[in-house]
């Protein structure tokens, strides 16, 4: 098949590009480079397979880029955006150009160039579905539990889109789920939690689980904000890879649906228990600073992953201690990466 991906030298992308490629797909990757990282992602795509090109553009703007590589496209997925809460608050225009115009520029290109109607794929976000205020959290030691959902939430809680970026997202994630009803397009709404794993260059304002693992490994300061207790269900790179993989497979089944895709209620961690795990694991001792409570950040938040697994069988295969074991291995093996980039 030829794969079309955007944001294909980010960190789900380059996972997801290079899978792609081992199975012989040909590869696209569409990507402006401009986050910290995807150039060295991008050179080490080049470099490890031959099957995969670059077509470097914006989806702000370049429309007739967009057409010419989906014109023939078998399967797009659609990773590009601009993924942090703070950025959106402090940029909001930018946000809204890049995920809610840049995804619906995407649409209209496999709308009106794609020959074949190809699977559409978007990674959207728990964070639609905003601060869950009607959802009842209970406090522990160190941990927030949701008092009455025992297998996380599910699909059909109410939309509440909140910050800009949970406003951006959300936007994006409807008008995929409609370009299935209103003009017949395979899409599909992937609503993913929190996935870590190799060739993530996480930073403080986005992609925590990799961030304090690179922090703690190359002993620079951790800020956790708010109270540390807030919970999340992890979900390690290679199960989300085979997640895209199992919809494709299925698209007559997941065509027009909505999922949750993370780690579920079997895979979670608060800030404090990754905090914790850390300094066994590496036997580091790591005192966190704390900062004031940022917009929009649930104090807990679980997918319930059960309709992904009834309608096309899937479900995690890597648990969270697990997948932190080899982020840090390959973070470790690869410490002269991240200095080439300027993380630490």
């Amino acid at each position: 098949m030829k794969i079309v991906v955007t944001g294909g030298a980010g960190f789900i992308g380059t996972n997801l590009s290079a899978a792609m490629a081992k199975d012989g797909h040909t590869v696209v990757i569409f990507d402006n480079l401009s986050r910290r990282g995807t150039e060295a992602n991008a050179r080490w795509l080049l470099d490890s397979y031959p099957t995969i090109r670059l077509a470097k553009g914006d989806l702000r703007h370049d429309q007739r880029v967009m057409g010419e590589i989906v014109a023939d496209a078998d399967a797009v997925y659609h990773l590009a955006g601009q993924v942090a809460v703070t950025t959106s608050v402090t940029d909001p225009r930018e946000d809204f150009e890049i995920n809610a115009l840049g995804t619906f520029n995407l649409l209209e290109a496999v709308r009106l160039h794609a020959q074949k109607n190809p699977v559409f794929i978007y990674s959207s976000t728990n964070k639609v579905y905003g601060g869950m205020e009607d959802v009842k959290v209970e406090e522990h030691n160190d941990r927030f539990r949701y008092r009455d959902f025992a297998n996380g939430i599910s699909e059909a809680q109410l939309l509440d889109f909140h910050s800009p970026y949970g406003c951006s997202k959300g936007a994006a994630d409807q008008y995929v789920r409609d370009y299935s009803r209103i003009y017949g397009l395979r899409s599909v709404v992937f609503r993913q939690s929190c996935i870590y794993g190799p060739r993530q260059f996480g930073i403080e304002d986005q992609g925590w689980v990799a961030w304090f693992t690179i922090a703690t490994l190359a002993d620079v300061p951790i800020t956790i904000y708010g109270n540390g207790k807030q919970v999340r269900d992890v979900l390690y790179i290679d199960d989300l890879v085979r997640a895209f993989r199992m919809a494709t497979d299925n698209i007559e089944i997941t065509r027009g649906r909505v999922y949750n895709v993370g780690g579920g209620p079997q895979n979670t961690m608060s800030l404090l228990e990754l905090i914790a795990f850390l300094h066994e694991y590496h036997a580091k001792e790591i005192k966190p600073a704390y900062g004031d409570w940022r917009p929009g950040d649930q104090p807990v938040y679980i997918s319930d992953i059960s309709k992904a697994k009834a309608e096309f069988g899937w479900q995690p295969l890597v648990t969270a201690k697990e997948g932190v074991k080899r982020l840090t291995d390959w973070v470790r093996q690869n410490k002269r990466l991240f200095e080439e980039v300027g993380l630490i």
